[in-house]
């Protein structure tokens, strides 16, 4: 994992003159560069720590987040990420952390040009290197933070390097020994600009876990408006108002996601809502529903129906007979 500053610098002059072969993905960004991509960007308010021994994991992710709006230190993050036993930080712990703190972090494609994308969009990415040789490696967490096309360069804090100014060639051949691994930490609400709907979503669902119903909602509410199509992402938008105690909007989604999608969970949660909000005869037509697409949830269809049936059997409650002369309650 990451080395001490003093080293990262050291490492990182020793992979440049070892560096051997075509930067094929290089080439061909520059032969071509994707249609609307800025000539130079430059993320210059990304927040910027410098690491201490070992420690390029929490200063990048410090640093990513503090982009997001999501002020934090390293060493506030260091019992999250840091593996001592390792000496570094672990991907899964770097997404893992991102998240807890509220950001929705999500895997970008692998690729130069998503990378690029990414940056043009205002997206800090933070890239995991290898500075050395795939037989001995030191790896290397920094914050992609621009580029420059008529440079040929990539803008970096990286490591004891507030503003480091890499060749792109280098810097892909160095990121590609990580299989090219990158990820955007964002505010909810926000979303990459070139991550797939199944990495959004994925991303969604894990954040959703640990996340403020309010952000939640707000996060699958734009994801939703991007993908309007995804079944997963409108029952978690669903979920997200219920769970923020919002019945009617999440009563809105859900029936909207079963008639679209006759699917047996968006029905029976419909159903749930329905009955909590009294509404017992369009309980069970949704109950019905759920039971007859006859999915996964059948079974918890078929129970919430016969509750919903139960209920409606029982005998109306009688009104309590109004006292002469005593005050009426709103």
């Amino acid at each position: 994992m990451c080395r001490p500053t003093g080293q990262v610098a050291l490492a990182l002059v020793f992979a440049v003159t070892l560096l051997a072969g075509c930067a094929s993905q290089t080439r061909a960004l520059l032969a071509a560069p994707p249609a609307g991509l800025p000539q130079r960007v430059d993320l210059e308010h990304t927040p910027y720590f410098e690491q201490a021994d070992y420690q390029c994991g929490p200063a990048s992710l410090s640093m990513a987040l503090g982009a997001a709006g999501i002020e934090t230190r390293p060493e506030d993050l260091i019992g999250e990420v840091f593996v001592p036993e390792r000496q570094g930080s672990l991907q899964i712990e770097m997404i893992a952390a991102a998240r807890s703190r509220g950001a929705v972090a999500v895997r970008i494609p692998t690729g130069l040009d998503a990378l690029l994308a990414e940056l043009a969009a205002g997206h800090p990415v933070v890239v995991l290197q290898n500075l050395s040789l795939p037989i001995s490696p030191i790896w290397h967490y920094a914050v992609a933070i621009g580029y420059d096309l008529g440079r040929e360069e990539l803008l970096l804090r990286s490591g004891p390097m507030r503003r480091q100014q890499l060749a792109l060639s280098t810097f892909e051949h160095t990121w590609a020994r990580s299989g090219y691994w990158a990820f955007v930490a964002l505010e909810p609400g926000r979303l990459p600009a070139t991550a797939t709907e199944a990495e959004v979503t994925a991303a969604l669902v894990a954040f959703e876990r640990g996340a403020p119903p309010g952000e939640a909602r707000r996060a699958y509410a734009s994801a939703l408006a991007r993908w309007p199509g995804s079944k997963v992402l409108a029952i978690g938008l669903g979920n997200a108002a219920y769970a923020a105690g919002d019945r009617a909007t999440a009563a809105e989604v859900f029936r909207a996601a079963a008639l679209r999608h006759d699917d047996d969970a968006a029905w029976h949660n419909l159903a749930v809502v329905l009955r909590e909000s009294g509404r017992l005869e369009e309980a069970e037509q949704a109950a019905s529903r759920a039971v007859e697409a006859d999915g996964p949830w059948s079974a918890q269809a078929r129970a919430e129906l016969d509750r919903v049936r139960s209920l409606r059997a029982q005998p109306p409650a009688t009104p309590l007979k109004e006292t002469p002369g005593r005050p009426k309650f709103p």
